[in-house]
């Protein structure tokens, strides 16, 4: 599992997603920090993190969303997407919220590591776009395209 046989860590976020005339849409974050700067195509992610203790999914999956883009989860029906498990093990719950937000005004929250002998701080996410669902799923990491396809068929 990842985590030796303890029990798989998980995590929940919010897959935000919007109408255009072009189609739907959906809301990715680009990981911040010194790994994942040159890294572009499957390397996006749904704004997501892991539980905190007592917390339901639901709930990790709003806070985390507002950690990592500096947004409340727009009003609306979150729709669950279900869970997938990472190759690592972790489960990732995510539920759909449609709305609408500018992803120019979107920050995240940081993080230290030791990055050239030193603690440097780097924010979670530095990138945030909206793209339609076929680019979404080049863009995002692998463990994450199954979302995008459980979207597309909550959406038809």
């Amino acid at each position: 599992m990842g985590q030796g046989r303890g029990v798989a860590k998980r995590s929940a976020g919010v897959l935000l997603w919007r109408r255009t005339d072009a189609g739907p849409q959906v809301l990715l974050a680009h990981p911040g920090g010194p790994l994942f700067v040159r890294k572009d195509d499957g390397h996006w992610s749904i704004p997501k993190g892991e539980h905190e203790p007592g917390e339901t999914a639901l709930q990790a999956a709003y806070r985390e969303f507002e950690e990592e883009t500096g947004h409340a989860v727009p009003a609306g029906e979150a729709a669950p997407l279900g869970e997938h498990r990472q190759r690592a093990g972790k489960i990732n719950e995510i539920f759909a919220v449609e709305g609408d937000l500018d992803p120019d005004t979107c920050h995240s929250n940081h993080f230290e590591m030791v990055w050239h002998g030193r603690t440097q701080s780097f924010p979670e996410m530095d990138r945030y776009g909206w793209y339609d669902l076929d680019t979404a799923r080049v863009k995002l990491f692998d463990s994450q395209v199954a979302f995008v396809d459980r979207l597309a068929e909550h959406l038809d």
